[in-house]
């Protein structure tokens, strides 16, 4: 186990809800009903749910594995088939090469010829004289270019033998083992169809060094964008997790500049890309998730076609690393970037209402990771806790339960973080002193919290030991609540 609170979560894993293309409300319907199933069965089987638990490590997906030994008959001789091709295509010279250099070299002496015969059509009284220096400086301008060419074959050759994408050498007989990783990325984004697998490929290191993706690291787009997506966090997988903001495109300046927009966006992906560790076992991917709260609608046409172009350059050129996972925040955004992606790419969102982000992202990122603003525990700069597990406790419908938080110091802070999923209960918070005769203090009078609230964060000082007591009071609701808490007892020792 992950942690080692009193909890653990109720949700089974469930490869379902990673797999299915949320299209339509009917569809949504039938996997939520699905989740919601499981989720009760697991239930019944615990003996006593309200017992707080320490939150167990799940995952609702499981990537497909990198390892050669783990592939199908069929899959391996795809990996084998293109290794094959690709090796052919390098040590050739011909990767980034329409056709072999041999013919590219016959047909510039045609153009040349070519070139010669219009000259001598079109100025005839001009070359009739010089025509024979004019052959002269042609024959030795070919004789330079025959001479030139090997040399420029050795020159592209020694290039090519040493091409990388992401770091990883893509030559197979080098032996890296990330090769084969890179590989299954493209043949897993092409259904396993070697030359589609291939073709694909190609074009990702032609739109790499026509847009100088390898040099984008280095470029400065000041910090304007940085608020319309940030890398924050790790997910269950240990996957670095991309927040994408659309409402920050309320500020029509930031994508004033298509072009601007897109290399900033690239350049997040090359960041991110850098924290993955591209072998077998490795972490090989990212989460992405998409906020389209307050999003700007579809008048901005500036803005959407730049989406459009962002997602589909992302999708073409980074393989099995874009839309892992993904809970799409806000069910409208779908429809509006659907037509734009690929069968598998669509096949891998997660759609969620905005009632059930938090308990989507606890499908996949662990509470004390998920930002604030989502329900989670993750606040910026936060200095108050750091290694300090989460625990869970299940609160009946028709019942209450308390989370008591020892103050075992005569003098001391203790400090903690709860939030009810959908809240909608009656909480309070009080300090019971150790000595019985000693009066019980009111921390937070008990109040009724709406579902809007998000996670909460208190602290007291205490002068005796004792105990905080927090009590969630679900007795007028028909649905259980998930409570999630952590806290810290601060003395002068550990401050």
């Amino acid at each position: 186990k992950r942690l080692n609170m009193t909890a653990e979560v109720k949700v089974e894993e469930k490869q379902v809800e990673s797999a299915v293309v949320i299209a339509s409300v009917e569809e949504e319907t039938t996997v939520k009903v699905v989740v919601e199933e499981e989720k009760e069965t697991k239930v019944e089987e615990e003996e006593d749910e309200s017992k707080p638990k320490g939150v167990e490590k799940i995952s609702s997906f499981k990537e497909e594995s990198d390892f050669f030994s783990d592939l199908k008959e069929s899959e391996k001789k795809a990996l084998s088939d293109l290794k094959t091709k690709l090796e052919e295509a390098i040590t050739e010279n011909t990767l980034l090469k329409e056709s072999p250099v041999k013919v590219e070299k016959k047909k510039s002496e045609a153009i040349v010829t070519e070139e010669e015969a219009k000259a001598e059509t079109s100025e005839p009284a001009v070359v009739a004289e010089d025509s024979p220096k004019e052959e002269a400086k042609t024959d030795a301008n070919a004789e330079t270019i025959e001479k030139e060419s090997p040399e420029e074959e050795v020159k592209a050759e020694t290039v090519d033998n040493d091409i990388e994408l992401w770091g990883v050498p893509l030559l197979p007989s080098k032996g890296a083992e990330g090769t084969d990783v890179i590989l299954m990325k493209f043949l897993r984004a092409r259904d396993f169809k070697v030359n589609e697998a291939f073709e694909m490929l190609k074009k990702t290191l032609k739109w790499r060094k026509e847009h100088k993706i390898d040099s984008i690291l280095g470029e400065d787009f000041g910090e304007d964008l940085a608020s319309a997506a940030y890398m924050n966090g790790l997910d269950l997988e240990s996957r670095p997790v991309c927040y994408n903001i659309y409402s920050a495109f309320g500020n029509e300046e930031l994508y004033q500049s298509r072009e601007n927009l897109l290399r900033w966006r690239f350049q997040l992906m090359e960041k991110g890309i850098q924290k993955l560790d591209l072998k077998p076992g490795g972490v090989t991917s990212l989460l992405q998730i998409h906020d389209l709260k307050n999003c700007p609608g579809l008048y901005k046409k500036e803005l959407w076609v730049a989406i459009k172009n962002a997602i589909v350059a992302l999708q073409d050129n980074y393989p099995e690393l874009v839309f892992i996972n993904v809970p799409f925040l806000f069910y409208a955004g779908s429809t509006l970037l659907s037509p734009f992606l690929t069968q598998r790419t669509k096949s891998k969102f997660v759609v969620t209402r905005p009632a059930n982000v938090t308990e989507t992202l606890l499908n996949y990122i662990p509470a004390e990771e998920i930002p604030v603003q989502y329900g989670g525990f993750k606040r910026y700069d936060d200095t108050e806790f750091s290694n300090e597990a989460v625990s869970e406790v299940v609160v009946k419908p028709g019942s209450s339960e308390t989370i008591e938080i020892p103050a075992a110091e005569t003098e001391g802070t203790l400090v903690w973080d709860i939030a009810v999923l959908g809240w909608e209960v009656s909480y309070k918070e009080e300090f019971v002193p150790a000595n019985e005769g000693a009066y019980t203090i009111i921390v937070q009078k008990g109040k009724k919290i709406g579902s809007n609230e998000g996670p909460l964060r208190n602290s007291f000082k205490n002068s005796e030991s004792g105990k905080i007591v927090l009590t969630v009071d679900n007795v007028s609701s028909k649905k259980k609540k998930r409570v999630l808490y952590r806290y810290r007892n601060k003395t002068e020792s550990s401050c």
